[in-house]
């Protein structure tokens, strides 16, 4: 599949194998370049150069967390956008996920409606419109 000139470069880490499928198969039909990691260690050995223009990570990972994984990543490189993603939905969790640095944390179970309301913010800011 071609990327549309206003696709934007994800980087996703997601453990749990249905929702890394469904979601990278999800954001190349909306026409963005999907990168995939299933863990820290090899989301950190793996992260795009340059950096990507959305990074989007769940909070549980198998050999850590989400939020450690992005202050991390962040001595790598950059990304321009961030995305949390947690089934926990408590004001300690968004906290935590903003003191890291994402910009969003989106709740687990959501829809796609809610990811792509996430993306076209992410869109503007790095100047995909």
């Amino acid at each position: 599949m071609s990327e549309s000139s206003d696709g934007l470069r994800i980087f996703l880490v997601e453990n749990h194998e249905d929702t890394l499928t469904f979601l990278k198969r999800y954001l190349e039909q909306c026409g963005h370049q999907v990168s995939v990691a299933t863990t820290m260690e090899s989301a950190l050995s793996t992260l795009p150069s340059p950096p990507p223009d959305v990074f989007i990570s769940d909070i549980g990972l198998p050999d850590g967390d989400g939020w450690e994984l992005l202050r991390k990543a962040r001595a790598i490189c950059t990304p321009r956008f961030s995305i949390a993603m947690s089934g926990y939905s408590g004001r300690v969790e968004h906290e935590k996920s903003r003191e890291a640095g994402y910009d969003h944390h989106l709740v687990k179970p959501f829809l796609p409606n809610d990811l792509d309301s996430l993306l076209e913010e992410a869109r503007r800011r790095v100047g995909k419109n």
